[in-house]
């Protein structure tokens, strides 16, 4: 008995897995987390992901703080 292989799975392969583009954004993610804060792989890979969007986020911040400092700063000389 042949299948019609488009009715058995009609929302695509991304429906069991996670697609490549989300992947390549965690890993963007552990990347500045590691990069930025001194993190290493192992405890970003561990982090639940609502507390490392929240020190992401902070992180972010914290760059916009201290570029504004720099530009008050630098206007001043």
């Amino acid at each position: 008995m042949a299948t019609n292989k488009r009715w058995r799975c009609p929302l695509g392969q991304t429906f069991f897995g996670l697609t490549d583009s989300y992947i390549e954004n965690v890993y963007e993610q552990f990347f500045t987390l590691k990069h930025h804060g001194g993190w290493s792989f192992i405890e970003v890979y561990n982090l639940p992901v609502g507390l490392r969007h929240w020190w992401l986020e902070r992180l972010e911040k914290q760059f916009k703080e201290e570029n504004d400092a720099m530009k008050k700063s630098s206007k001043r000389h």
